[in-house]
């Protein structure tokens, strides 16, 4: 199973705003620079995610993003049931087999990413990061391209 690029980067920019204190908004650009994706792409999986429930946006000045729920509340199985369009196995009949009746490959593929799934649905996104220590990565971070950008 591989997950979309939308995928991806929507539970890249879930986990960072998991790790925000209480209240505190993200910026956009920001989330692009930490992650090195473009901006682009960032608003895309971030209208998407506002669409779906998972964040609150505030546009203008001191707008930003930040979770709509408690991480402990957001189910991984469920995020990624909901972005991820390609879960469902083989289309037999569209692809026209010819060995469709004796065939148990679909079945097989679609129990498979049943079980996918249900492994993603025991884990929730606060799961997924230690709020302390991945906030100090991410100041380590900034300091690093800080450091270097002065030179």
């Amino acid at each position: 199973m591989q997950l979309t690029r939308q995928t991806d980067y929507s539970l890249r920019v879930l986990m960072y705003l998991a790790i925000l204190p209480k209240g505190q908004l993200a910026q956009l650009g920001d989330i692009a620079a930490d992650y090195e994706i473009s901006r682009n792409h960032i608003v895309k999986v971030v209208h998407r995610l506002g669409q779906l429930g998972y964040i609150v946006t505030r546009r203008g000045k001191g707008g930003g993003i930040r979770l709509a729920h408690a991480p402990e509340t957001i189910n991984i199985g469920d995020v990624v049931s909901r972005l991820e369009p390609t879960l469902t196995s083989i289309d037999c009949n569209a692809l026209g087999c010819k060995l469709l009746p004796a065939c148990h490959l679909n079945h097989i593929l679609a129990e498979a990413m049943a079980s996918y799934v249900s492994t993603l649905k025991h884990y929730t996104l606060a799961n997924l990061v230690d709020p302390q220590r991945t906030r100090r990565l991410l100041q380590r971070i900034h300091h690093q391209t800080d450091t270097t950008t002065e030179d």
